[in-house]
C-alpha cells in the first residue's frame, strides 16, 4: 500500500492588541481637576475677604429674600418670633449698612454688642441659678432680626400651664421671675407672644378658641414679669398667635410647639411698631400681682375741692304768735281764768239733748 501523501496544515495564531478601553476615566480625572480647581478657588475666596464679607454670603445662601437686620438673615418664620419684618415707614425699604451714616452703623453695632452681652448673661443665669439649670432644655435663646429671642418651650411631662388653662405653673412662675431679674437690667422694650399647638381648643366655652387662649397665656407671662421686678413701660408688644406660628411643622401637636417667645427688641423694631425707646432701665418697678392671686388693692378717691357758693342773706326768725289769753272773768271784783277745756266741758254737760 502506497504511502499517500499527506497535507501540510499551517496553522497562523493572530495575537491581536488589547482593545479599546473607552474614555471613562477622562471625565473621572476632569471631575477630579475641577474639584481641586474649586477648593483651591475656595481657599485663596477664605484668605482674602473678611469676615464681614463672609457673613453676608453666608446669610444671602441661607435666605436670599430675606431683609437683612442686626440678627443676620433669618432661615424661617420662627425667627421672626411670630411676626415678619414690619418695614420702618410704609413704602420705604430699610436701611442697610451700606446706607446708614457712620453714627447709625456705631450705634447699631453697640446695640448688638449689649444683646451678645445680654444672651451672654443669659446663659450663664441657666447654668448657675438651680432653679433655671433644671429647666435649660426648655429654654432657647438666640438671635433675630427682632432681637434677642427668648423662648420657652412645653415637653412632654411638664407644661408650663395647666392643660387648656392660663394658670402659670409654680416652676414656670419662678423661671419668669428669674428672667426679669436680667432683662430689667436693659433699657429694651420687651415683646411677648403665646403660642399653642393644632390641637383645637374645647368647645364649652362658645366663643373661645386657641387664639384666646394664646393671647390668655401671654399675658399671663406679663404679669409674672412684672411681679418678678420688670418695668409697666418696659413691656412694649403681647400678641396671641395660636398656631399659626409652628415651632415644629412637621408634628403640629407635638407640645414643644406649646411656648411663650420674650423678645428684647432692638431700636429698629422699637420704630417699626411705633415705640419710643426708653430712657433708661432702671425706671419705677410698681409690681402688678399676677391674676390667678387673689388681691385687695385699697380705693383712694380723689380730693375734690369743696365749691364756694354765695350764700344766701338769711332773714330773721319770724317772731312766734303770742299765745292767745285765757277767757277772764270776775268773782269778787278780781279776775279769775277760766280754763277753757273746763268750760267747753261744761257747755256739753249743759246742752239740751237734742
Amino acid at each position: 500500500m502506497e504511502d499517500k501523501p499527506q497535507p501540510i496544515i499551517i496553522k497562523k495564531v493572530r495575537k491581536e492588541g488589547h482593545g479599546h478601553h473607552g474614555g471613562a476615566w477622562k471625565v473621572a480625572y476632569a471631575d477630579f481637576v475641577t474639584a481641586m480647581m474649586a477648593f483651591f478657588l475656595l481657599m485663596w475666596l477664605l484668605g482674602s475677604t473678611t469676615p464681614e464679607d463672609r457673613q453676608g454670603i453666608s446669610d444671602f445662601f441661607q435666605n436670599p429674600s430675606a431683609i437683612q437686620g442686626p440678627g443676620g438673615a433669618s432661615t424661617s418664620m420662627i425667627d421672626f418670633g411670630g411676626s415678619q419684618d414690619i418695614p420702618e415707614d410704609e413704602g420705604t425699604p430699610l436701611a442697610t449698612p451700606d446706607k446708614l451714616s457712620e453714627e447709625a452703623l456705631a450705634e447699631r453695632i453697640q446695640e448688638q454688642a449689649q444683646l451678645d452681652e445680654l444672651m451672654r448673661k443669659l446663659k450663664e443665669q441657666i447654668e448657675s441659678s438651680p432653679t433655671l439649670k433644671d429647666f435649660k432644655d426648655q429654654l432657647l435663646l438666640d438671635i433675630t432680626s427682632e432681637g434677642l429671642r427668648i423662648q420657652i418651650v412645653d415637653q412632654e411631662k411638664r407644661p408650663m400651664f395647666d392643660l387648656g388653662g392660663t394658670r402659670l405653673k409654680a416652676y414656670t412662675r419662678a423661671i419668669l421671675f428669674e428672667l426679669a431679674k436680667t432683662i430689667h437690667e436693659v433699657p429694651n422694650h420687651i415683646s411677648l407672644s403665646g403660642h399653642t399647638d393644632a390641637t383645637p381648643f374645647s368647645l364649652e366655652r362658645e366663643g373661645y378658641s386657641n387664639w384666646e387662649l394664646s393671647a390668655d397665656r401671654a399675658n399671663a407671662a406679663r404679669r409674672a414679669l412684672i411681679a418678678g421686678g420688670m418695668s409697666h413701660d418696659q413691656i412694649g408688644r403681647v400678641v396671641g398667635l395660636a398656631s399659626s406660628v409652628l415651632f415644629n411643622k412637621a408634628e403640629p401637636t407635638h407640645p414643644v410647639n406649646r411656648r411663650i417667645s420674650i423678645i428684647v427688641m432692638n431700636k429698629a423694631t422699637e420704630k417699626a411698631i411705633g415705640l419710643a425707646s426708653r430712657i433708661d432701665g432702671a425706671g419705677a418697678t410698681a409690681l402688678e400681682p399676677p391674676l390667678d392671686e387673689p388681691v385687695s388693692l385699697p380705693l383712694v378717691l380723689p380730693q375734690l375741692e369743696e365749691p364756694t357758693l354765695q350764700q344766701a342773706p338769711v332773714a330773721a326768725p319770724r317772731p312766734e304768735p303770742a299765745p292767745e289769753p285765757a277767757p277772764v272773768t270776775e268773782r269778787g271784783g278780781e279776775p279769775v281764768e277760766v280754763n277753757p277745756d273746763l268750760e267747753k266741758m261744761l257747755d256739753e254737760l249743759l246742752r239740751p239733748p237734742a
